[in-house]
């Protein structure tokens, strides 16, 4: 069968993302948009729209042209915002960069998108300067590095604030042309740019307006990061078209996150789990009023249903919210709405508008189930991407002809319409709300010349956090140790990446064709 939401459909919504966000900006021009959560300093909605139109301005002077990708590389901060729809105002497609990559994969990400741009801070100047120095001796050069602050030798967001020139006119086609390439590795594989256009980003605005909308001035705290479509979505793109006041912070750290929502008297906190868990359990939440908070919603990694209850009861609010969603959905599909009196306790919520869900057997046979019944989870909606950008068989095996993706992940929905994500057939690891993909650990590990061959695999240790754990084979008469693995992979990845644990095997097992048995591996981590 086939699940359907129980909100009126919604029209696809036509517009370019900047319009869909601000076009509502002058209804409330003295509303803080942003507010620095560690120096106060703010941004109306006037002066937001404003700088969005002036960088754009600044942005077209300087050669950037519709359709060409420009690479935003920057941790949180209130310039961000402004950064993104000044180059998506000047019709570029805007590829967001994780603040942790390393100048390897930042090359990687520049190369594979087609970046000829990239706009980044003080700080990860030396990375974006390798990286780009890669691209040149490449014979594929990145033609300039704009900064959110300054740097000697660059120009600034602040220069091209003060451009004189008029502002772009893109003729922007929302249905085809692609606003954001965030990367993702899908259900399988090194990561790929997602595809999302205007219509994609826009219509899912409108649809998770069916279950969650924040009120103007109604202050959220982002301490997820933007370069994460979750965070961009909720924490910007959602609020900031609602006239909330977002208050941002550069990365979490619990301290001055607890002071931020004691100071700024934070009402919405939309989080991943391990900060729930931090909030349920870390004696640092008793110095602080937090008593400003009126929900909390957990997304980006499930949530154990009694962590959860432990959070809520200690902050002593009814419940904490889930919400449910993929980079390729655009994101949500589901959310747990605020006034929903009783929902069952672990499940990430009902349907939001005009999204259908199919639940299909995991013998391959592509059999549709019902109420109850647990299968790989495929969702169809407006929402749905375009496909990985120059990727057509990775597209191919995860949409389908009739425009059904297929997540790999494995639920069921009860039978007042709630859905609960049980496991995933997917590899992907997700650490602290952060994908991993184990092929490109293992692509690194092999790399090594004492390891003949590897596998990595999650394993979810007593806190709930999933974690990269490797095996490996090592090469006849070495000697390599558990520590040197690690290391070896820690000074090439971000952070997240970095693996955790290492098992030497003498051989990693596989099928007849290859493939990594991979559940092997698991029931052996148990």
């Amino acid at each position: 069968m086939v699940f359907r939401s129980d909100h009126p459909e919604i029209e696809p919504l036509d517009l370019p993302i900047h319009e869909a966000v601000l076009a509502g900006a002058g209804r409330h021009p003295d509303v803080p948009a942003l507010v620095d959560g560690i120096t106060g300093a703010s941004v109306s909605y006037a002066q937001l729209d404003s700088a969005s139109r002036r960088i754009a301005a600044g942005l077209a002077e300087a050669g950037v042209r519709k359709g060409e990708v420009v690479a935003l590389y920057s941790p949180n901060s209130i310039a961000f915002p402004a950064a993104f729809y000044g180059a998506t105002r000047a019709g570029a497609t805007v590829t967001t960069v994780s603040s942790l990559a390393t100048a390897g994969e930042l090359a990687g990400q520049l190369r594979d998108s087609h970046a000829r741009w990239i706009i980044t801070v003080s700080h990860f100047l030396a990375t974006a300067r390798q990286a780009a120095d890669v691209l040149a001796a490449e014979g594929d050069p990145i033609q300039e590095i704009f900064l959110c602050d300054q740097a000697e030798g660059h120009r600034s967001l602040g220069d091209l604030l003060a451009s004189t020139a008029p502002e772009p006119q893109p003729l922007i086609e929302p249905a085809t042309d692609i606003a954001v390439l965030p990367y993702s590795s899908g259900t399988t594989g090194l990561p790929k740019g997602v595809m999302l256009s205007h219509r994609n980003i826009a219509s899912n605005l409108l649809q998770t307006d069916s279950v969650h909308r924040t009120a103007v001035g109604e202050r959220i705290l982002a301490v997820l990061p933007f370069f994460h479509i979750y965070g961009l979505t909720a924490l910007l793109n959602q609020p900031l078209r609602s006239g909330s006041t977002v208050v941002v912070l550069p990365r979490f750290d619990l301290e001055q996150f607890l002071r931020t929502i004691q100071e700024q008297h934070i009402e919405g906190v939309f989080v991943a789990p391990p900060i729930v868990l931090a909030l349920a359990k870390h004696p640092l939440v008793e110095q602080y009023d937090l008593s400003s908070i009126r929900y909390i919603l957990s997304a980006a990694a499930p949530l154990d249903a009694e962590l959860a209850d432990a959070c809520a009861r200690r902050l002593g609010l009814p419940r904490i919210h889930q919400g449910y969603g993929m980079t390729e959905l655009s994101p949500v599909t589901h959310v747990v709405p605020l006034d929903d009196p009783n929902p069952p306790r672990g499940t990430v919520g009902k349907l939001v508008a005009s999204t259908e869900l199919r639940v299909v057997s995991l013998d391959g046979s592509g059999k549709e189930l019902g109420v109850g019944e647990q299968g790989e989870l495929l969702f169809h909606g407006p929402q749905v991407m375009q496909g990985y950008f120059a990727r057509p068989s990775e597209t191919d095996a995860i949409l389908d002809e009739e425009g059904w993706l297929h997540t790999g992940d494995i639920g069921y929905v009860d039978e007042n319409g709630y859905l609960f994500v049980v496991d995933r057939v997917k590899e992907l690891i997700k650490y602290n709300g952060y994908q991993v993909a184990p092929a490109e650990l293992e692509a690194l590990l092999l790399t090594h010349p004492q390891i003949v061959d590897a596998a990595v695999i999650g394993v979810t240790g007593q806190d709930g956090v999933e974690r990269p754990k490797a095996y490996v084979v090592r090469a006849p008469g070495s000697a390599l140790t558990e520590q040197e693995v690690v290391d070896f992979v820690a000074g090439q990845v971000a952070p997240y990446k970095k693996v955790r644990a290492v098992e030497f095997l003498d051989a990693v097992p596989k099928s007849v064709s290859g493939k990594i048995l991979r559940r092997e591996l698991r029931d052996r981590a148990r």
